[in-house]
């Protein structure tokens, strides 16, 4: 197939482009590489898939590599795969989306691509307006002008919010969010069920719990923790360290989504929202213990209250999800851990 995957400088796009690209299909990927977290780590993911600027490739600076700035708007070939091509375009650039879609025709669209970050959203609501809500409104509406077979796009957790009921399900109500990034992920499901009742557009959301793995988010907690152990810094741990979260290792979360790109139309609703989690919380301070123990150093803890936008729990029932593409998670939390050291200590050096 021919697939547009956005986001793919981003965490699951970087593992998601890797998988389908060995699976045959012909991806063009897209990314705005904001700053929003260090761009080199992102240039480095593009780099592991033969994406490199055109001007120059790499830089190497106090025993760290620069990568050189790719030009918006340019299709760049990837220079390790034959049918993976790149383009630096912001979602907002309504005019550009349009263009990359009416000239490419895609089958399917993967759509990961937002303003991540639930606690950068409190200081900096309008980055989430933009990237989340006008973004997605015009990839959504790019698929519709140009009769995009499926469109798969990322939601959150982080919808369900204050609900109490544990785990959550797709059924549960999400009318009670406690963080603007989570109102938006809301709104893109509104704005999918809309269009995908006025268009017959076939619209899946995943709900994502809590991934970690190589090549992960630095704002996330596996690598903020990673990073204070490996400096003897101070571990900030919020709620007095009484949280619980459905960590769920990366490659589960791209096998998910690949199960749901193969799986056929018939067997999806035209509207569809789907939990992709592990199916098991861990105690927050479990998830540390493992990490001092891979990284063989223990780390001084302050505990602290809860920080605004955060919840106490997360924990995915994925029953839908398993019965419409029979998949479900594997790597235990240990085994992801470890694997997540090993590249944690390779990059850093």
């Amino acid at each position: 197939m021919k697939i547009l995957v956005t986001g793919t400088a981003g965490f699951i796009g970087f593992h998601l482009v890797q998988k389908l690209i060995r699976e045959g299909h012909e991806i063009i990927g897209i990314d705005n590489i904001n700053d929003y977290y260090d761009v080199n780590l992102k240039y480095a993911r593009l780099a592991e898939t033969g994406i490199y600027s055109t001007d120059d490739a790499v830089k190497t600076k106090k025993g760290k590599q620069d990568y050189t700035p790719i030009a918006f708007n340019k299709l760049i070939q990837s220079v390790l795969h034959p049918n993976y091509s790149f383009v630096r375009l912001n979602l907002e650039d309504k005019e550009c989306i349009q263009k990359l879609f009416e000239d490419h025709q895609f089958e399917q669209v993967i759509h990961l691509a937002a303003q991540a970050g639930v606690r950068h959203s409190i200081n900096n609501p309008e980055l989430y307006i933009q990237s989340n809500i006008v973004g997605f409104f015009n990839i959504i509406d790019a698929c519709r002008r140009t009769e995009v077979k499926k469109l798969i796009y990322a939601s959150s957790s982080s919808v369900y919010g204050a609900n109490s009921k544990i785990p959550f399900s797709e059924e549960d109500q999400i009318d009670t969010p406690v963080s603007l990034y989570a109102a938006t992920k809301k709104s893109n499901e509104l704005i999918a069920h809309a269009y995908s009742h006025l268009y017959n557009l076939p619209c899946i959301g995943l709900r994502f719990f809590t991934v970690y793995g190589p090549w992960g988010r630095p704002d996330m907690a596996p690598m903020l923790f990673a990073n204070a152990i490996r400096h003897d810094q101070l571990i900030n741990i919020f709620n007095n360290g009484k949280m619980e979260r459905d960590f769920t290792y990366i490659k589960d979360i791209v096998e998910g989504i690949s199960k749901v790109l193969h799986c056929p139309l018939e067997n999806l609703n035209l509207y569809q929202i789907l939990n992709i989690g592990h199916g098991s919380p861990i105690q927050l301070m479990n998830f540390i213990n493992l990490l001092e123990q891979s990284m063989e150093k223990t780390v001084a803890k302050k505990y602290l209250p809860m920080q605004d936008g955060e919840v106490y729990k997360t924990w995915a029932n994925t029953y839908k999800l398993e019965q419409f593409t029979k998949h479900n998670s594997q790597i235990k939390l240990e085994e992801g851990i470890v694997n997540f050291v090993e590249w944690f200590k390779n990059y850093y050096k």
